[in-house]
């Protein structure tokens, strides 16, 4: 088997007269963790539907597991776990039965014993008869987490998967998710948080269709090559009109009772800020490393809505 699991190039899927997904190339080596950023709309959720074989692209071509991605899409699809944004499976089953019927659906052996093997990496044994429907968000996760790992696949496809749950739910979503990795499961994952962000090897981010980075995490700052300055006091929104009219500011954003004010040239966005400074004393200014968050408001900033 090859070391790279998704390999993609040129994905480009049209509704209508739009095109959602525009050219996309995509690499991934075996069990990393692949982040996949981008805002609402952006095509994040056709790009992983193609990668696992669920929708056919108009042009591209590429490999995911070694099988061809236009043509062998079953076969692709036996070997992927695919967890979508919104909880799919039985309500009105039990968690346990929820995962039998998943293990006879892809005609597994040893059901009992996958289903218990399940049942115990996620935490979830002491409510296996409790039914689906009744449980909260973050049990309603461990189970799709489960159902996706039952016929052991290698690559996972999670899209938004944390939504809408709890900061300890989603802490040990990720533990699950390393301890995977470290199996050798490979895992592209959607997400609008950046603390998950910054736990993946490398981030692709997509906006609008098209991709506008793919590096690994650890070198996105270098490469974007922001600075940064935080502006603290009250009241703010005087010394934020200011900002945003002045040169050298390419971002101006509100972190709670804070300004966060961005730029590429250091020189003219210092100049920016201590002229805010002078027009008003009352605020305090101090220079800061511009965070994820912050990167991806500014690659925003320049993508055109594929709606307009």
């Amino acid at each position: 088997m090859t070391d790279i699991v998704i390999d993609v190039r040129g994905l480009t899927k049209r509704f209508g007269d739009r095109t959602v997904v525009d050219h996309f190339d995509l690499k991934v080596p075996r069990g990393a963790i692949y982040g996949f950023l981008g805002p609402n709309g952006s095509g994040k959720t056709t790009t992983i539907r193609m990668v696992c074989g669920l929708l056919k692209p108009e042009s591209g071509e590429g490999e995911v597991l070694g099988f061809d991605v236009l043509n062998d899409s079953l076969k692709i699809k036996e070997r992927v776990g695919y967890m979508t944004q919104k909880f799919s499976l039985y309500e009105d089953l039990s968690i346990r039965e929820n995962l039998e019927f998943i293990s006879r659906l892809y005609g597994l052996d040893r059901r009992a014993e996958r289903v218990d093997a399940a049942l115990s990496d996620l935490g979830l044994a002491e409510r296996q008869t409790q039914l689906a429907g009744k449980l909260s968000g973050g049990w309603k996760q461990r189970l799709a987490l489960a159902a996706c790992m039952i016929h052991e696949p290698e690559l996972l496809l999670l899209d938004e998967p944390t939504a809408g749950v709890d900061p300890k739910a989603r802490r040990d979503f990720w533990d699950a998710i390393r301890r995977y990795s470290a199996q050798g499961v490979t895992t592209l994952v959607s997400t609008h948080y950046m603390d998950e962000a910054v736990q993946c090897d490398s981030i692709a981010y997509i906006a609008y269709g098209k991709k506008l980075i793919d590096s690994p995490t650890a070198e996105i700052p270098k490469q974007i090559g922001l600075y940064g300055w935080r502006i603290a006091g009250r009241p703010l929104m005087r010394a934020q009109e200011m900002l945003e009219a002045l040169p050298g500011v390419d971002l101006v954003a509100r972190f709670g009772a804070e300004i966060h004010v961005c730029g590429k040239d250091s020189v003219a966005l210092e100049r920016a800020v201590r002229a805010v400074k002078g027009a008003e004393p009352h605020v305090e200014i101090a220079p800061i490393e511009p965070g994820f968050e912050e990167i991806f408001i500014y690659l925003m900033s320049g993508a055109m809505d594929n709606f307009q």
